[in-house]
């Protein structure tokens, strides 16, 4: 593993595990997450998605990855023997993810919900990679879509989640916050020693680009407990557990894209 930064070791330096002992007794395993029930309130923050601006394509990830192999434009990808070529490839991504760049606009999950009838979230499910099965081909995105990334929220939201977070803090940016990361973001080398660190609210911008994982955090809380967020491993949404007006701010901004999920409170 290479050195780690000066300014993540200063800022966020490491804490012992036992800083999860509550959330692990609250919410149980954290091998993914600890995912909080409402503390009082709760919402889910949605994970972007984008559409290329000359809108969707008929033609899916799947078979523009089979037509590269054909031609011999890509090389079958093998791990262990199993190659790989032989599943879907869907089209979606894991960790970390922004704005795709010039040509491409945010879908908002409302937007694609209006448009395939699908429910924005199925009845009994949580934001993923079963939401939506109208918008796929087989189980594979179109090539003008890049849909949401698992286990990580994206650049745009998380900057502007935690714009909102220090609004709604005890003491703003000077807020003490801790943050977990589960192992599976960390190469699923060590699941003793929970990886957690500590800092300021407003110096959250350097866990995204932080140089041990390509996740943002898994948890990130308020030292007094007054709010908790996870992004669970496996899913396309942040769950932020914290006060009514909060869980209301994020339900009305302009640029988080936010749902109450009742069976997921």
């Amino acid at each position: 593993m290479s050195e780690e930064p000066k300014p993540m070791s200063s800022l966020w330096p490491l804490v012992p595990s036992r800083a999860t002992t509550w959330l692990l007794e609250l919410c149980g395993d954290g091998l993914t997450g600890f995912m909080p029930p409402a503390m009082p309130d709760a919402v889910w923050v949605l994970n972007a998605m984008y559409e290329h601006e000359q809108g969707p394509v008929d033609v899916s990830y799947h078979e523009h990855s089979q037509a590269c192999l054909a031609d011999g434009s890509a090389q079958p990808h093998v791990v262990e023997g199993v190659d790989l070529a032989v599943s879907i490839t869907t089209g979606g991504g894991l960790g970390r993810a922004r704005h795709p760049g010039p040509g491409w606009r945010r879908l908002l999950w409302t937007e694609l919900a209006r448009r395939t009838g699908d429910l924005i979230v199925p009845d009994g499910l949580m934001p993923s990679y079963r939401c939506f099965p109208s918008a796929k081909k087989e189980g594979s995105w179109p090539l003008g879509a890049v849909p949401p990334t698992e286990g990580s929220l994206d650049r745009e939201t998380w900057n502007q989640l935690i714009a909102i977070l220090t609004q709604y803090s005890p003491a703003g940016p000077d807020t003490r916050c801790l943050a977990y990361y589960n192992p599976l973001t960390l190469g699923a080398a060590d699941f003793d020693n929970l990886h957690v660190r500590a800092g300021r609210l407003g110096d959250a911008e350097i866990l995204y680009d932080q140089s041990e994982a390509d996740f943002s955090p898994s948890d990130l809380w308020a030292d007094d407990r007054s709010w908790v967020l996870c992004t669970d491993y496996d899913l396309w949404g942040t769950k932020i557990a914290g006060s009514p007006a909060l869980v209301n701010a994020l339900l009305n901004d302009s640029e988080i894209e936010a749902i109450r999920l009742p069976w997921a409170h």
